[in-house]
């Protein structure tokens, strides 16, 4: 935990570093899922997700959460501007869940050659394991970490004789709070509760389905594992060695099939070996839906909330999360992703548990309590958040819902057009 009552730690708290992942289909003009190949073959920072036509941003490191969604905006500008000039024009789907499906050839996993031709082979693996239509649910990934000046003052005033393990354990018990606490990012970003009918009945399409969820890929009946992972946090080799486990036995193919919410990750390549070797560098939110009621598709408070929870997690005491307590916070983000919040509820601990509603806004006001005198706009941001367990209205998945609840692809296919108008207006 960081000791915020040293001056020097808590004058850096907010001090941090931010990235963005958001992935969205291309479609065509009647809203199909596009079938060419990849536009942007020699783009850093625009990459292919699972399918050929699942364009994904990789935003460069910012330093603030209002710089990284200048730079998403920028290349979302990108990219549009190129499939505007196509023979062809396509377009970007706006929302987590897909258009129109005709079948299962609608989705084409994404090709690789050369030595990179074992993406294709796991991206099969994966599309025979969950079924392809999982693969077609998009959303956005934050990247978090602490300033290394905000680290080194923390690691000054503990009673830790190595920085490098400092740093770990800050990381480690951060991803185990984030475990517990984090459904309320689910919730609060949760803005895909409409479906076209194709995706559950193969080829009907163009009739909408709402099964009572304000994020379906973020639900039960979204894109998670077969089974409940339980991960040792005491350690960063325990950390990994929990993750390799599962590997080993068979029960997934490598650490990037570990569907989680949260993931702890090293600076570079992505490797187990590469955490244990160089450590923690930073910690990756994976709950977070497409949000089309914006241009960016995520909400700039959104992602300075998501930096104020783990502001207040970090500056929390040190806590051991156990089995049930796992099992417990995978359930959590489950119901936390369902649209009533009155009804779902959220597990306090074994035998307790609340609603939505009370146990989010138990968090809001005990985080509006910690950062009572804060200068800036952080009250307001709270304010913001809670808001929308004060007034269902202010919640992304109900305004979708009233805007796209009919007819939720023709809207969708107006709402793409709209976008890109408005990206080629601005260049």
């Amino acid at each position: 935990m960081f000791d915020i009552e040293n001056r020097d730690v808590k004058h850096l708290l907010l001090n941090g570093e931010f990235g963005i992942e958001r992935e969205n289909l291309r479609i065509t003009e009647q809203g199909f899922m596009a079938c060419t190949p990849h536009p942007f073959p020699d783009d850093e920072f625009i990459i292919r997700d699972f399918c050929e036509n699942q364009t994904e941003i990789n935003t460069p490191v910012a330093g603030s959460a209002q710089e990284a969604i200048s730079l998403l905006e920028g290349l979302d500008a990108r990219i549009q501007r190129q499939l505007a000039s196509m023979n062809l024009p396509e377009f970007l789907w706006q929302f987590s869940n897909p258009p129109y499906i005709r079948s299962d050839r609608d989705i084409s996993i994404a090709s690789f050659d050369g030595e990179q031709k074992g993406k294709t082979a796991y991206r099969e693996y994966l599309s025979e394991k969950y079924g392809k239509y999982k693969m077609t649910f998009c959303g956005i990934h934050v990247n978090f970490s602490f300033a290394e000046e905000l680290l080194k003052a923390g690691f000054k005033v503990s009673d830790v004789e190595d920085f490098r393990l400092y740093k770990n354990h800050v990381y480690l018990d951060l991803g185990a709070k984030l475990l517990k606490y984090g459904w309320l990012l689910t919730a609060v970003t949760a803005a895909s509760p409409v479906l076209d009918s194709s995706f559950v009945e193969v080829g009907m399409a163009g009739r909408d389905v709402f099964q009572g969820l304000a994020s379906v890929r973020c639900s039960e009946l979204g894109y998670w594992n077969f089974f409940t992972p339980v991960l040792d946090y005491s350690s960063v080799e325990a950390y990994a060695r929990s993750i390799k486990g599962y590997v080993e036995d068979g029960t997934i193919a490598t650490p990037g099939e570990l569907y989680y919410p949260v993931r702890l990750k090293p600076r570079g390549n992505n490797t187990l070996e590469n955490l244990i070797e160089n450590g923690i560098n930073h910690i990756e939110l994976r709950m977070v839906d497409l949000n089309p009621l914006v241009s960016s598709g995520l909400e700039v408070k959104d992602v300075a909330f998501a930096q104020l929870l783990i502001v207040w997690l970090a500056s929390l005491p040190d806590i051991k999360i156990d089995r049930n307590d796992q099992i417990n916070a995978a359930a959590n983000f489950k119901s936390a992703a369902h649209y009533d919040f009155n009804r779902a509820a959220i597990i306090i601990s074994d035998g307790v548990s609340c609603s939505v509603t009370n146990a989010a806004r138990d968090i809001i006001d005990a985080m509006k309590s910690f950062f009572q005198d804060f200068p800036g706009n952080v009250l307001k941001i709270l304010d913001f958040e809670e808001e929308k367990f004060i007034n269902p209205q202010k919640r992304y998945a109900y305004q979708v819902k009233e805007i796209y609840g009919k007819d939720f692809v023709k809207k969708g296919i107006m709402l793409a057009r709209q976008r890109q108008r408005e990206k080629l207006l601005e260049n």
